[in-house]
């Protein structure tokens, strides 16, 4: 006996799909007019669970209060661990202290740094990774997980394919980045040819907040500052 399966469809949730459309433009709009009204930033990327008390934290701090020092503002991604530590080092340097916020089950809130007219929250993920590029004068790329490492590699894909202009990308901790780094040169590279040996100088490994804000200086000495499309 032969037997017909059952074309699928998705009209049960297309008038739901088209709704959210103008939740998505809001997010857009909302996330353009702020943003284009704050001055030149660098954002920091990293781990929500990363502690106070570690290494990378500290850090971050650091980073974040050099960045401000060299009159830079600072983006993270507005919740815990290394998010907190870069807008805390952007707060007490008396700089500008940007974060966009993500709704997530778990792990993300607000961080209480962050200045009162400059936290942004999102329910796409998407939309806020196009307010990092679009507004970053530079990526500051501290240990993470999988979100870190997706805002890292969305950047270097918009780069060599030229879909924006190339702007630093800095990954800090040696010891963390090394084994990424090694595999991409000797695999992606070496074994397989799917990267050219130039996408290689698109990003830099440093390890202390002085080595982070010479890569941006010397950069901006060379290129002017604006937003990246």
């Amino acid at each position: 006996m032969k037997t017909h399966n059952k074309n699928k469809a998705w009209n049960e949730i297309k008038t739901n799909d088209s709704w959210a459309i103008f939740k998505i433009m809001g997010e857009f709009v909302n996330g353009y007019e702020k943003l284009s009204q704050i001055g030149p930033c660098v954002s920091i990327f990293g781990s929500a669970r990363t502690k106070p008390d570690m290494k990378y934290y500290k850090l971050a701090e650091k980073v974040a209060k050099k960045i401000v020092d060299h009159g830079y503002g600072v983006i993270t991604g507005g919740g815990p661990g290394i998010m907190e530590a870069g807008n805390k080092g952007a707060h007490l340097a008396g700089g500008t202290s940007v974060g966009l916020n993500i709704e997530l089950p778990f792990e993300q809130h607000d961080n209480p740094y962050i200045d009162n007219d400059k936290s942004l929250d999102f329910d796409y993920f998407f939309v806020r990774k196009v307010m990092f590029v679009k507004y970053s004068q530079g990526f500051v790329v501290m240990p993470g997980g999988f979100g870190t490492l997706d805002e890292l590699f969305e950047a270097i894909t918009l780069i060599q394919t030229h879909k924006i202009d190339k702007f630093p990308i800095i990954l800090v901790g040696s010891e963390f980045w090394g084994g990424l780094v090694d595999w991409i040169k000797s695999t992606l590279l070496d074994s397989f040819q799917n990267i050219s040996a130039a996408d290689i100088d698109l990003v830099q490994v440093v390890d202390t907040e002085d080595e982070v804000i010479e890569i941006l200086d010397q950069f901006y000495g060379e290129y002017n500052l604006s937003p990246n499309f």
